[in-house]
């Protein structure tokens, strides 16, 4: 199989000088689905000079607003356009089923459609009142200047989204990194970028090993902004390489993140039913590999046996394979890595006391399952506590646990006792309730009554090792601008400060 050109450095595909390729793996079975360009220090330190070219001499930072919101719907129609093909890829490429990709890839687009509208409607700057006619004062933003955005491999195209259509909306130029393991996605992105009319240099692209290529693109003195998702020890040297050249470091580090289920949501047929279906979803969408899974099944004492039991009797029943074969509803782990964690994680549980009550093991192959493949049975570990490491940890695979509460202070204490704090449920009949313990939750996103929706008009981001900044909503915008107070004196006098 022939390598693929994907590094794309002002406005032309290119190889790695040193010839060097990857592997992309297809997780289903292990074959090789593309060989892609490896990029090292040398193609990084391009990228960026590209992009320092294209904001420093370029049109795009000057370009009207209108025009650059117009840039982002037709990149959002293009994405609508591709869809299948997209989905498809991203399917073979870190192991969604297509019906999850097809979501990622309608989210990307209201991504693009929402920052496009939000810098249309916008003013043209904040009146500051300087008390006296005779000053304008008005603070307006500015675009940073070239952003590095670095992205993991779990939703990859979605995540390259978040990052590239608030940053590209704000005026800047980027060099995009995405995950050594699923890089392909990002690359069509790219092209579809280029064909909505993005003038060359503004939104580079690198492939390559995460460390050596996200190190170098954080400490680079031309680079003004380092946006990373990935795990803490990625974010901790992405931060300390940044911090050199004090540069703005927004950082998604990922989460554990808790479903509280009170009785009272079980109470009728529909609410337990609605209950455990959404906890199914919570942990096992994208094979819980997304960051904001809800891993951490938190139960009322007095309905855990009869919740947990169901739970577990569904979650056996959940058809794993290639995400392609018709009726499939979870997909393999990304890659073989992963699936090794996972098992360690899950015979560190059970070493340490967890009561399993489904899965906890590699299916048999089946005429969707390659012997191959990084396939993992939706397991349920009963009788969890906080000092398992399986409770504490991020582990990004088909893992639930289960701990168990009596009051809602209780709920409360043990949905905070975590290092993260990327995102909640709370599930409850009684409104008042729900929005008090919402309340009292120290979680990024808080949903009541559901899990997983995230809007791209809303914040997103986390609490404590999550992360620091947000990605979505106003302030997702505002990470990739610069604030600037300008003051006019219309009446220029002497200040008579000084006798000479």
């Amino acid at each position: 199989m022939s390598a693929q050109q994907t590094i794309h450095v002002d406005g032309e595909w290119r190889e790695a000088a040193s010839g060097a390729t990857r592997d992309i793996l297809d997780p289903a079975d292990a074959t090789v689905l593309a060989v892609v360009s490896e990029s090292g220090t040398e193609e990084a330190d391009a990228a960026v000079a590209a992009a320092r070219t294209a904001f420093d001499a370029g049109a795009w930072p000057r370009t009207p607003v209108a025009e650059r919101a117009a840039l982002l719907r037709r990149t959002a129609d293009l994405l609508i356009r591709n869809r299948e093909k997209i989905a498809l890829l991203e399917s073979q490429d870190s192991g969604k089923t297509p019906e999850e990709g097809r979501d990622d890839v309608d989210r990307a687009a209201d991504t693009f459609r929402y920052f496009a509208d939000l810098v249309t409607n916008e003013s043209g700057g904040r009146v500051v009142d300087a008390g006296s006619d005779t000053v304008l004062s008005v603070v307006v933003h500015e675009p940073v200047g070239v952003c590095a955005l670095i992205t993991s491999w779990n939703s990859p195209l979605l995540q390259a989204c978040r990052k590239i259509a608030p940053a590209l909306a704000a005026g800047n130029t980027l060099v995009v990194k995405p995950s050594a393991l699923t890089p392909l996605t990002t690359v069509d992105l790219i092209d579809l970028l280029a064909e909505a009319g993005l003038p060359a240099g503004v939104a580079n692209l690198v492939t390559g090993a995460d460390a050596a290529v996200g190190v170098r693109l954080a400490a680079h003195p031309d680079v003004d902004l380092v946006s990373f998702t990935g795990g803490p020890s990625g974010g901790t040297e992405v931060s300390r390489a940044a911090a050199t050249g004090a540069k703005k470091v927004a950082l998604e580090l990922g989460g554990k993140n808790p479903n509280v289920v009170f009785a009272d949501a079980c109470a009728t047929a529909e609410g337990f039913d609605t209950a455990v279906d959404q906890a199914l979803n919570a942990a096992f969408v994208h094979s819980g590999q997304a960051r904001s899974a809800g891993s951490r099944l938190i139960v009322e004492e007095s309905v855990r046996e009869r919740f947990v039991g169901e739970l577990a009797r569904r979650a056996e029943r959940i058809r794993l394979g290639r995400g392609t074969a018709e009726g499939v509803e979870c997909g393999p782990l990304v890659s073989a890595g992963q699936l090794a964690r996972t098992e360690e994680y899950v015979a560190s549980a059970l070493a340490e006391g967890a009561v399993l009550r489904s899965g906890g093991g590699r299916p048999e192959p089946s005429d969707e399952r390659s012997a191959d493949g990084y396939f993992y049975a939706p397991t349920v570990l009963d009788q969890c506590h906080r000092g398992m490491r399986v409770v504490r940890d991020e582990i990004l695979g088909p893992v639930l646990t289960v701990e168990t509460f009596r009051t809602e202070d209780e709920a409360v204490a043990l949905a905070n006792d975590t290092a993260y704090g990327l995102a909640a449920g709370v599930w409850s009949a009684d409104p008042g309730r729900a929005r008090r313990v919402a309340g009292r939750l120290r979680h990024g996103t808080v949903w009541i009554n559901d899990f997983h929706p995230c809007l791209p008009q809303a914040e997103w981001g986390g609490f404590g090792r999550s992360g620091t900044g947000r990605a979505s909503g106003p302030a997702g915008l505002a990470a990739y601008r610069e604030a600037k107070h300008v003051y006019q004196n219309l009446a220029p006098r002497p200040a008579r400060r000084f006798a000479g």
